[in-house]
């Protein structure tokens, strides 16, 4: 059955196709690699610093796909640059089985971190796109539940792929069949490519920011992307790392998930309430106080307790700054999404190589972890600044 027969879609597939797509290009090829990671370093080798340099390529990725995304006008090659990351998620987690050679790591990272971008800034401006022409409210929130459930869904499964088959390679192989579950809905309930390629959102027009403004919120997406990418890479190794914890960690970053889904969904409402930069300083402050927490405190609910505020706030950061500028350009949110991204992109590209680098030469995470917490607090800061302006 070809697209143009299929009947018409309704709102609840394509929030459905579109949260098993994130739980696909981000959930398993990118968060996969973080309750793998200590597994990996056991049997392979891999160093922190190595690892570290694995989430860069990652992010680099990432910001390659955002950068091609932010110059990407004709929705017709967005939608089909998504549907090819969806193929090649699946692609990238078994072929990371294949081989323990570094640079066979990282070209796989690198075309996960492309996946991830396609998921992220594609999908979620198709959805978006969507929902305004079909007289929707323009939130993401119930959409971004895949990025916590993909999280939940790559901790249990680590663990219990874990328990059938201990080698690092057969477990990457098992999620990348597991991985079919996800990619059938996210492909059959793709968002269509409208009838008229260049349609608007009649009524909305992009709405003009101030160029201040934007650099601050582009610096600030910066922070929070340092602050995402510490924890999203390493919460299970710095777990693991200590004796007291061993063992525990693939259930914090269960938790971290756990906390993520209802999460994005609750700050939708916070929004509304407080407006979406307040609600940013809250979501920011939660977050921070979680880092610092982890860095103060090795003890096994403090550690649970940063996975659960930074679970139910990074979440947040996201959905609401890609729908704050997804709904200021209407026309082509996808876009809008991608250009600030860059800064998130930047950030998670420098975050773990420099975090990785201090934590090889001091055998600890904890210096990573607080310069987290104040380059985190920078972006709170720089937020402040914006709070008055509408």
């Amino acid at each position: 059955m070809s697209e143009a027969s299929r009947p018409p879609l309704q709102p609840w597939q394509v929030i459905a196709g579109g949260v098993c797509g994130l739980m696909l290009t981000l959930g398993l090829a990118r968060f996969a690699y973080t309750p793998l990671l200590p597994v990996m370093q056991a049997q392979t080798g891999l160093g922190d610093a190595a690892a570290g340099a694995l989430a860069a390529v990652n992010y680099a990725g990432y910001m390659s796909g955002a950068l091609a995304v932010a110059w990407l006008d004709d929705v017709r090659w967005r939608h089909r640059f998504y549907s090819m990351g969806l193929w090649l998620a699946l692609l990238s987690t078994a072929a990371m089985g294949l081989s323990a050679w570094w640079p066979a790591w990282a070209l796989w990272r690198y075309v996960g971190g492309l996946c991830g971008a396609s998921g992220m800034l594609l999908g979620s401006g198709l959805v978006l796109g969507w929902l305004m022409q079909h007289g929707r409210r323009p939130e993401l929130g119930l959409h971004f539940m895949g990025i916590g459930l993909g999280i939940v869904f790559s901790a249990v499964g680590a663990w219990g792929l874990g328990q059938i088959w201990p080698d690092w390679a057969t477990q990457w192989g098992a999620f990348a069949v597991l991985g079919l579950v996800f990619f059938v809905p996210a492909w059959r309930w793709r968002p269509p490519v409208p009838s008229r390629p260049g349609a608007q959102a009649v009524g909305a027009p992009d709405l003009p920011v101030s160029r201040r403004w934007l650099w601050t919120l582009l610096a600030s997406y910066f922070a929070a992307g340092w602050g995402f990418v510490i924890s999203a890479t390493f919460t299970v190794a710095i777990i693991e790392r200590e004796p007291a914890l061993a063992g525990q960690g693939p259930w914090a970053w269960a938790l971290v998930g756990i906390a993520a889904t209802p999460a994005v969904f609750l700050w939708d409402r916070v929004a509304r309430v407080l407006g979406d930069i307040r609600a940013l300083m809250l979501a920011f402050g939660l977050q921070i106080l979680a880092v610092v927490l982890a860095a103060a405190s090795s003890e096994l609910w403090a550690a649970l307790a940063a996975a659960v505020g930074y679970g139910a706030t990074f979440i947040g950061i996201v959905s609401l700054t890609l729908a704050l500028v997804g709904r200021r350009a209407p026309n082509n949110p996808g876009k809008a999404m991608a250009r600030l991204t860059l800064s998130y992109g930047a950030a998670q590209i420098v975050a773990p190589t420099v975090t990785g680098a201090m934590a090889q030469a001091s055998g600890s995470f904890t210096g990573g972890l607080w310069l987290t917490a104040g380059v985190m607090a920078v972006g709170w800061l720089l937020l402040a600044t914006l709070a008055r302006e509408p």
